[in-house]
């Protein structure tokens, strides 16, 4: 049986300084923001009241505005981040082999891919959708285009990382038949890559009917749309139909993800076995 022995010892003058200076830091920066923030005292206490009225006025939900107004946005939202998802793999995989140091050795096409996917996560969904909105209008054109733009990053850093972790072995003996470049990627990368790709899909999926949902509120088309129609004319009740739908739809979309997933992967695990 192995034993392990600890052996204490105080932190140095140094240690300490080191950390109740960074203590101090986080403290002055605490309230630098809450000075900048500017929180109106008056405003901030009456806030459980000022949300209490809302809900009374929200109450009872408009059901009605259902079939006329919500379902044709919620299907609409639907789409955008069903095509943004799709759209985005036009980019992210491409991005994703240039970042794998064991499929393109290249440490400038590398750094180039880098550079793109960061840009992608660094910029909000609703960020994008405002300049696509500048750029094509206000429409679903927008919603589809920002959704892509802001998955780019995310499904080719997580695909990136999949594929520097794969087993080369199966990779090098294809190589060694003089295989082209395509039969090793398809046969050698693809077979090892396939179950995490689609995981990542559609964890993605499921991100982005969430962000679809609030595009509306700048132009991108969408139940957003609804919502914010609904608030410049203190149509309350609408908005609980909409956020209600909005809801629903998400909590589905997590079953539908999580059901999907364990499809992918039982149906993997019978081809291996």
């Amino acid at each position: 049986m192995n034993t392990m022995n600890y052996h204490w010892q105080r932190f140095t003058l140094a240690e300490k300084l080191s950390r109740y200076s960074v203590y101090l830091v986080l403290v002055l920066a605490l309230f630098m923001s809450i000075r900048t923030v500017e929180v109106i005292p008056e405003f901030f206490f009456d806030a459980p009241e000022q949300m209490a009225d809302l809900f009374t006025r929200m109450w009872p939900i408009d059901f009605a505005s259902y079939p006329i107004t919500v379902q044709g946005a919620m299907i609409e939202t639907l789409n955008i981040a069903t095509l943004g998802t799709l759209l985005t793999l036009i980019f992210a995989v491409p991005l994703a082999l240039m970042n794998a140091n064991n499929v393109v050795a290249s440490a400038w096409s590398q750094w180039i891919a880098r550079f793109f996917l960061v840009s992608s996560r660094s910029v909000n969904s609703l960020v994008w959708a405002l300049l696509f909105v500048a750029i094509f209008g206000p429409g679903i054109l927008a919603g589809v285009l920002a959704i892509a733009f802001r998955s780019v990053g995310f499904i080719g850093k997580l695909l990136g990382e999949t594929i520097e972790n794969i087993n080369m072995g199966p990779v090098e003996a294809i190589r060694a038949t003089g295989a082209p470049w395509l039969s090793v990627l398809l046969k050698g990368y693809w077979p090892q890559v396939m179950p995490a790709f689609f995981s990542i899909i559609l964890f993605r999926w499921d991100i982005n009917v969430r962000e679809s949902a609030v595009l509306g509120l700048v132009g991108a088309g969408g139940i957003g749309v609804v919502i914010n129609d609904a608030m410049n004319l203190f149509e309350w009740q609408r908005v609980s139909m909409a956020l209600l739908a909005i809801f629903v739809v998400v909590i589905m979309a997590k079953i539908v993800v999580v059901i999907m997933a364990e499809i992918v992967v039982v149906n993997i695990r019978k081809r291996l076995i």
